[in-house]
């Protein structure tokens, strides 16, 4: 089943992406999604808003995707098409596709990318970006494909095609995991397990940037158990941190003077490094109204943990 989206306004598209799961969304829930987590999946699932994310590298990814197609065929003598539907699983309606284009004459799609020159060493040799990977065999799922081809564009100046073939071993636990996260999550309006991605750490900041000063009574069990797991991580770290700076104290005394140390195997610099800064409490005493008007605020919140001390009976 396919629905055209040539007449459809840029928000009745983002609606419609939130109506199933498209093949960027399979990497979140894998777990293989750099960029963001289950749980920020879920609460974009069942907002009641949709939120565009508009960036300089989205945006040259969208004008770019042409030339990298054309690229494609230049190189490959293969004929793409685009395709202006949202697919929709045959068996699991909740899985949805929209691709970049097709490859005419074969049951493959094409999928366009672009990237900076630092993320070069993710497409060397036969590496692809596995997050990618979830999507290509997730749109192969949808369409039934036998193959996928991935084209990017790196750092404006180097251009890499692969051939991704059809796992149907990796199809098939992709589609539980998918089908578990829609219907006993996304239905049921239940939210996964929060874990601790940076996207899920910003999630939280967003919906919860200020405090409202109240104070409440947390689940004793469940808070508790978090709160000895946290301490006793941040022991291990300050042991650990210590072991480090001991090691790093040893390295030091031993490189002296010099600034570059080496062994068969490792290079150890220990050079010197200048930087200025502002003296910002002579800065306010000397000139308050300069220091004031380039004084920037932020609002931040900090999780502290304190032992309630116990009374005695």
């Amino acid at each position: 089943m396919t629905k055209n989206t040539t007449e459809m306004t840029r928000q009745e598209w983002l609606w419609n992406r939130k109506r199933g799961i498209g093949g960027s969304d399979a990497s979140a829930i894998l777990g293989f999604n750099p960029w963001k987590s289950a749980f920020e999946l879920y609460i974009d699932k069942t907002s009641d808003r949709v939120e565009e994310i508009d960036n300089e590298a989205i945006h040259w990814g969208n004008v770019l995707e042409d030339v990298v197609a054309e690229e494609f065929t230049r190189r490959t003598g293969k004929k793409v098409r685009r395709r202006n539907q949202t697919f929709k699983h045959l068996e699991y309606e909740f899985m949805i596709a929209n691709i970049d284009r097709d490859v005419v004459g074969e049951k493959a799609l094409l999928e366009c990318k672009t990237t900076n020159a630092f993320n070069s060493n993710t497409w060397e040799e036969e590496h692809i970006p596995p997050a990618y990977i979830c999507q290509l065999q997730h749109y192969m799922a949808v369409l039934g494909y036998e193959k996928a081809y991935i084209a990017v564009l790196i750092g404006g100046q180097k251009f890499v095609w692969k051939e991704i073939d059809r796992d149907d071993e990796f199809i098939g636990y992709m589609i539980a995991e998918e089908k578990n996260f829609w219907e006993e999550h996304v239905l049921k309006e239940i939210p996964p397990e929060i874990d601790g991605s940076k996207s899920a750490a910003e999630l939280l900041n967003k919906m919860y940037p200020e405090d409202n000063g109240d104070t409440i009574m947390l689940k004793s069990d469940d808070a508790e158990m978090l709160i000895e797991a946290i301490e006793s991580i941040k022991l291990e770290v300050k042991e650990k941190q210590s072991l480090q700076k001991e090691y790093e104290n040893k390295l030091k005394l031993m490189i002296g003077e010099a600034e570059t140390g080496v062994t068969p195997r490792f290079e150890v610099k220990h050079k010197a490094i200048k930087r200025n800064t502002i003296d910002t409490k002579a800065l306010k005493k000397e000139l308050p109204d300069i220091a004031e008007k380039y004084t920037k605020q932020s609002s931040s919140r900090r999780l502290t943990i304190k032992q309630i001390e116990q009374e005695a009976i």
